[in-house]
């Protein structure tokens, strides 16, 4: 690190030290729990406490016993916050003026607003600063942030970009002429940190392959896609192009940052110290079993002022824990995207994003795809990019035999993929009503 970045790391520390060092205490935690795992007594002393706390101090769980077991709590999900958001929140911490209120994207619905009580703040904050150490990215880095900055409460203020030493960089529009301004800024002024959707970052890396740019001249030393998945060919393509790693974030605006991609494949390690997970069945409450695909739901372990107790935020994962001498780490082997957005064969079998992903990202001559379920045989892929290089009947080849013989699969060029309002570009969508039920 440069001068000017040490001065903001260690001044950062500093600080936290005159304000009583809660933030160097959790982030030793969590340091501690990704070196040996998490302790299991107590994470579960935490999840008695979460619950306990939950029947005190709120109207929705005033009705259970303080000490009714994890998998005896009902299953949230945002949905059933929204409709029961007042008794949802914790009576002790409701009028805090030093919470701190978190809003999702937004992007399929009703924005979500998630309270954040001082200590999940501070935990949070030590977390993120220790998964991004864990990818290479340090306090004080000269970082570039790449997402669509929605609504005031995103936006950070020219003061705090300063003492951050962050560039807001808006993906609303992602052209060749707005990458190209992109990566000008990125190497004039020495960025060393591309934090951004993993779309977008996928389109930077796909115009410098498209254009034979050389990169030997830039600074960057750490790429973290966040909000989506990316495919593992444009992984290594960034990590070749960027001579970098590239480790992957895995987060959601009402927790926070809750994992990080491993070097070597792309699992992710969960940060459990933090969040205790649970993967269940497509169709029940009850456990996946090991190795099978579930639904991710997450017990926040620091967030009292609306306890995040079973949260199903839509996700899906093959999960593997392992334990030794009374700790585990938990493991996402397979990572998935939102359910509602998963994409079925002919028998209604799921088929992997991941496959769809790696063949449609690296195809050539394509910019921008969107693959759709239109009904149970029925599918439509939007393709933006030159007609004249593209390989259709390769592409089709690749996809079909994932689908069933009575696939029928429909090409259209268009001008544009559509952004939500997020920001993200949705990669799949499912439009078939009998799974939009699910």
């Amino acid at each position: 690190m440069g001068f000017d970045e040490k001065l903001r790391w260690y001044g950062f520390w500093a600080k936290d030290r005159l304000e009583g060092g809660t933030v160097r205490k959790y982030y030793d935690e969590v340091k501690e729990s990704y070196r040996r795992g998490t302790s299991i007594a107590k994470t579960d002393e935490k999840i008695r406490k979460l619950i306990a706390h939950a029947v005190r101090t709120t109207e929705f769980y005033k009705d259970y016993s303080e000490d009714t077991p994890l998998e005896e709590m009902p299953v949230m999900n945002k949905d059933i916050y929204r409709q029961n958001y007042e008794a949802c929140q914790s009576g002790v911490y409701k009028e805090a003026n030093d919470n701190r209120i978190m809003y999702t994207s937004g992007s399929t619905g009703t924005p979500f607003a998630m309270i954040q009580n001082k200590n999940k703040i501070l935990h949070n904050t030590a977390a993120s600063i220790f998964l991004g150490t864990a990818g290479g990215y340090y306090i004080g880095m000269k970082e570039a942030f790449i997402r669509m900055w929605v609504g005031d409460h995103a936006k950070k203020s020219r003061l705090a970009r300063i003492a951050e030493n962050l560039i807001m960089m808006d993906c609303s529009n992602l052209d060749d002429r707005k990458l190209a301004e992109m990566l000008y800024v990125i190497q004039k002024k020495k960025v060393k940190c591309l934090i951004g959707y993993a779309n977008a970052l996928g389109e930077i890396s796909q115009f410098i392959e498209r254009h034979q740019l050389d990169m030997s001249d830039f600074c960057v030393r750490s790429i973290l896609p966040i909000s989506e998945s990316m495919p593992s060919e444009i992984r290594r393509q960034l990590e070749r192009q960027f001579n970098c790693t590239v480790k992957s974030w895995y987060s959601n605006e009402e927790n926070g940052i809750m994992g990080i991609q491993k070097e070597e494949d792309e699992s992710y390690y969960i940060d459990s110290e933090s969040y205790y997970y649970e993967i269940l069945k497509l169709d029940s409450d009850e456990p996946a079993e090991p190795g099978e695909l579930g639904r991710i739901v997450i017990t926040d372990l620091y967030n009292y002022a609306i306890p995040l107790i079973r949260y199903d935020n839509g996700d899906l994962a093959v999960a593997e824990r392992k334990e030794k001498n009374g700790r585990f780490k938990l493991y996402l082997k397979e990572l998935y995207g939102r359910r509602g957005d998963m994409i079925y064969d002919c028998k209604g079998r799921i088929v992997s994003p991941f496959v769809l992903l790696n063949g449609l990202s690296m195809a050539k001559g394509i910019k921008q795809y969107r693959f759709i379920q239109e009904d149970v045989t029925k599918y439509t892929l939007w393709l933006n990019g030159n007609k004249d290089e593209i390989d259709e009947k390769a592409i089709l080849d690749f996809i079909s035999p994932y689908f069933g013989e009575e696939a029928e699969i429909t090409v259209e060029y268009v001008d544009e993929i559509p952004v939500l309002n997020s920001g993200k570009r949705k990669s799949f969508e499912n439009r078939c009503e009998k799974y939009k039920k699910k």
